[in-house]
């Protein structure tokens, strides 16, 4: 599945609503990743759970719930 930007904007953490774009473009760029083509495309959910980072692993599990959600609505 494709986790998007506004799976990255809307996840609830720590500090509210969303991950930071600042942190998370630095976050792209040590696992090489390109935050940009991120935020306009999106990213496959097995490219973040390779990281093997428990934060991306979370934002992974947030969009999964959100798709669900949207398909149980019709």
């Amino acid at each position: 599945m494709i986790v998007t930007y506004r799976h990255y904007r809307t996840i609830p953490s720590r500090g509210g609503i969303g991950y930071c774009r600042g942190k998370g473009a630095e976050w792209f760029a040590r696992h090489g990743l390109d935050f940009r083509a991120f935020v306009r495309d999106g990213i496959d959910d097995r490219v973040l759970l390779a990281t093997g980072d428990g934060m991306a692993a979370r934002l992974v599990e947030w969009a999964r719930a959100c798709e669900a959600q949207e398909s149980a609505r019709g």
